[in-house]
């Protein structure tokens, strides 16, 4: 898998301080996509070990909060093989950070309730490793820069453990957003 940027001190695609890995490969092509370079799956350079051991060693301060993984398309079968151990090694390392995944695949596509050539081997653990999925693909006609951690309406901010429970999508609720607005 090759990664087409990395973002070190990220605030934009998650909540806090992240470090947010854009892998590249996407076979959505979404009009009006702000990162169309990483549509090939041969951009940019391969994601090997001192990579992976440098977003790694970038995690480890206290103040930041978690990993973003965007692309491309992270949920593409070849991404997903590579990213699961990936993940699994993130976890193990830093529990109390979260993982966000943005994905142009929905929910229902990628739990199976709908068709979905996205689907591996490997999803379900995957999807079980993540805290939060923005899914759904950009909709230039639906694009609104007001909107937080996603770029078009119909795209879906996600509480990935609260839906797997639920067995539905669960919308993710920034809670300390939350406390400020309902005091």
């Amino acid at each position: 898998m090759n990664y087409a940027t990395i973002k070190y001190y990220d605030i934009a695609n998650g909540p806090g301080v992240r470090t947010s890995v854009f892998v590249s490969g996407c076979r959505h092509h979404c009009p009006g996509c702000f990162n169309e370079v990483a549509w090939d799956f041969g951009y940019g350079k391969p994601f090997d070990k001192a990579i992976r051991n440098e977003v790694f060693a970038s995690c480890q301060p206290a103040y930041i909060t978690g990993l973003s993984l965007l692309g491309g398309e992270p949920m593409e079968p070849e991404n997903q093989r590579e990213l699961l151990p990936f993940v699994r090694n993130f976890k193990a390392l830093y529990p109390n950070k979260t993982i966000w995944c943005y994905s142009g695949y929905t929910w229902e596509q990628l739990t199976g309730k709908d068709p979905c050539p996205a689907r591996c081997e490997v999803t379900d653990e995957l999807l079980a490793l993540l805290d939060v999925l923005v899914d759904g693909r950009f909709l230039e006609a639906k694009h609104d820069i007001s909107l937080r951690f996603r770029g078009s309406s119909n795209q879906r901010l996600l509480d990935v453990p609260k839906s797997l429970a639920a067995g539905q999508p669960v919308w993710w609720e920034d809670e300390k957003v939350f406390a400020t607005h309902t005091m």
